[in-house]
């Protein structure tokens, strides 16, 4: 076999059509769009979720819940990870500042340790949030939480 001998499989490359030619290509004329009207002109672009004057499904169902604007984001960090970290970097103190050379959360992220995981050294933990079970997972280990 040759680079040069190589070809598409038979069929699998077809031309396209070649419209408004002139009524001797049978695609002159009205090159397949029809008469008149606005999809039949050059140029032509509908609006997006436009159903042909159809009231659209957007303003059709209507509006549900509601955002509230006092809600306050929490990055959340599992114990697993934190042991993982303390394990991998010989800690015994984890704070934002850590965190965030690590890359584990974002410079203005708030942060809320979560108990899923178990921790098995004694740790000293500063965070802004604590869950229940994280907070007796970590004093149960002898370590500490701090909450900024």
């Amino acid at each position: 076999m040759k680079l040069n001998t190589l070809s598409p499989a038979k069929g699998s490359v077809k031309d396209n059509k070649r419209l408004g030619r002139g009524q001797g290509s049978g695609r002159g004329g009205t090159s397949t769009r029809g008469h008149k009207g606005a999809k039949s002109r050059s140029g032509y672009k509908s609006k997006l979720g436009f159903e042909g004057g159809q009231m659209p499904i957007q303003r059709r169902v209507p509006k549900f819940g509601f955002k509230n604007i006092n809600r306050v984001e929490s990055k959340g960090i599992n114990l697993y990870t934190i042991q993982a970290l303390a394990d991998e970097s010989k800690l015994t103190e984890i704070n934002p500042q850590i965190l965030l050379e690590k890359g584990l959360v974002g410079k203005n992220d708030r942060i809320k340790i979560l108990g899923s995981g178990e921790i098995k050294s004694k740790l000293t933990v500063t965070a802004h949030a604590f869950s229940s079970t994280a907070l007796k997972a970590i004093e149960a280990a002898g370590g500490s939480a701090t909450t900024l």
